[in-house]
């Protein structure tokens, strides 16, 4: 009888494990994501209160980054259009300074294990609820605002009835 790789037996249990414990999910074609970034996620906890009752809308950023080059047009006109109603934070990583920065910042504002999982991951933005530290939506390297504005305006509308 054959076996399954090891490798695909522990992404199928990592993968029930993430769903079990309410995460979102993230896709394994990406050979960024490491077994061990995975295991490393936590069950999330609401964030800080200075981001409550707002989504909250994390870029993590680098100035060398092409892709944060691309999709920085759209995070500036979402951040003009949603002034007041979404909370913006940029964890900039674009060298050991900034990153070292941006990790206290992510800790004072209660993203520590997001920052963790995605530092290496420059032109990533997440919607995240800040009552529970869930990330509704995570995108990377992707310009399209309409992506956005879907999950921002739906996160505002459940805020609301909240």
């Amino acid at each position: 009888m054959q076996t399954a790789p090891s490798f695909l037996t522990s992404t199928l249990a990592i993968a029930f494990l993430g769903g079990a414990l309410g995460m979102a999910s993230v896709s394994l074609s990406s050979p960024q994501v490491s077994v061990a970034q995975m295991m490393q996620t936590q069950a999330p906890k609401p964030l800080a209160p200075s981001l409550q009752g707002k989504p909250v809308v994390v870029d993590i950023y680098a100035t060398w980054c092409p892709g944060c080059q691309t999709i920085a047009p759209t995070l500036s006109q979402l951040k003009k259009q949603y002034q007041g109603k979404v909370n913006f934070v940029v964890l900039d990583v674009s060298d050991k300074n900034t990153t070292k920065m941006a990790e206290t910042k992510a800790k004072q504002l209660g993203l520590t294990t997001f920052f963790d999982a995605n530092k290496t991951q420059t032109a990533t933005v997440a919607i995240i609820d800040p009552a529970t530290g869930m990330v509704i939506q995570q995108f990377r390297k992707n310009a399209n605002a309409s992506d956005y504005t879907k999950v921002i305006d739906g996160a505002i509308s459940r805020m609301a009835k909240k």
